[in-house]
């Protein structure tokens, strides 16, 4: 029995790197036409092929607001060539579709006797930026639906502000677990706390800045991400006039500084930028590093640029046990997020 004091790391639980091996992964239906506005119904056609890729390995499970979108859903799931067997739809109303930060943080434990838990954390919209009154319930919802405890930590979190190694070590950024819209009057010691207790880690990295156009004040998913027990990829900038150039080398050298839970230091992969992706005057997040380990191959945003193929290449190169695969996101990122603030994943 889970008592109230107990914290997922005291009984024994982790959290899972990404290329581990998942049940599912859980998705929320693009709806919010303010997210993409003016060009919602563009972005279809590339997010039903994201999930006809993640059913090439995978459960996907996707919450949607009601029964009439249910029921339209599957129709278009289903005239896309995705068998119902490989998905499975879920009235769990939503704000919009970020499942990364609103969906449910899954620990295992094999030999507990509650092998899987879910940690709910606060979900604010990034700093109050958005209506998340609904998101932030989402993991309850699958706890619910599920059978699962949950545990509450009772501050502001979000999936894509950090990135795990699944061997003590965690990565994160400054200037979004320390910015005050967040936690207001929560110590970075007291923010360190709560990583290790609820996400289970012995280690935290903190990086600086975020890439221009970002409105999650600098989530780590598009800037460095693990894609094995010792290796980040890192994006950078080769262009000294572009917005991004100084904090990507700043975190580059802060990198190279870090030790890991082990002790030892990471190896570093370096990624090119794209070329900057701008929509009526606005530039936005667009990074590789946005890609999501998938059981079946890791799925990267792509630009319809030059450095498309470079990126792939380099992934290619450095993961080995999995296919990469670029799929266009090009009108994904006018929502500001691509693959992987689409998705979580929920171990086996």
């Amino acid at each position: 029995m889970i008592q109230q004091s107990d914290t997922p790391a005291k009984l024994g639980y982790r959290f899972p790197a990404e290329w581990e091996k998942h049940a599912s992964t859980w998705l929320s239906y693009p709806h919010n036409e303010s997210s993409w506005p003016g060009k919602i119904n563009t972005i279809f056609p590339y997010y039903h092929e994201f999930i006809k890729q993640l059913s090439r390995g995978e459960k996907v499970n996707i919450n949607v607001v009601d029964e009439l979108m249910k029921n339209r859903v599957n129709e278009v799931l289903q005239k896309t060539g995705i068998s119902p067997e490989r998905y499975t739809l879920h009235i769990h109303p939503t704000n919009d579709a970020w499942c990364r930060d609103h969906g449910p943080t899954f620990l295992v434990n094999p030999a507990a006797y509650v092998p899987k838990v879910i940690v709910n954390w606060r979900y604010n919209g990034w700093g109050g930026k958005y209506p998340a009154n609904l998101d932030t319930h989402i993991p309850t919802h699958i706890a619910n639906l599920m059978g699962l405890p949950v545990f509450y930590p009772g501050i502001v979190m979000e999936g894509g502000s950090i990135d795990v190694n699944g061997r003590g070590t965690l990565i994160t950024t400054t200037s979004c677990l320390l910015n005050p819209n967040r936690n207001p009057g929560i110590s970075k010691s007291k923010i360190e706390e709560f990583l290790m207790q609820y996400y289970c880690v012995e280690k935290v990295l903190w990086l600086g800045d975020g890439i221009e156009g970002d409105d999650t004040d600098g989530h780590i998913d598009d800037l460095t991400r693990f894609i094995n027990e010792d290796t980040v990829i890192t994006m950078t900038e080769s262009n000294r006039a572009d917005p991004n150039y100084n904090p990507l080398k700043k975190n580059l050298e802060k990198l190279k500084k870090m030790r890991m839970a082990n002790g030892k230091q990471m190896n570093i992969v370096e990624l090119p930028m794209p070329e900057p992706v701008y929509y009526e005057g606005q530039r936005l997040p667009a990074s590789y590093a946005n890609f999501y380990m998938a059981n079946a191959g890791v799925i990267v945003p792509v630009f319809r640029c030059q450095q498309d193929d470079t990126a792939l290449n380099i992934l290619s190169e450095h993961i080995k046990d999995k296919p990469v695969l670029g799929i266009d996101s090009t009108e994904i990122i006018w929502g500001l997020g691509s693959w992987h603030c689409l998705s979580q994943q929920e171990p086996a």
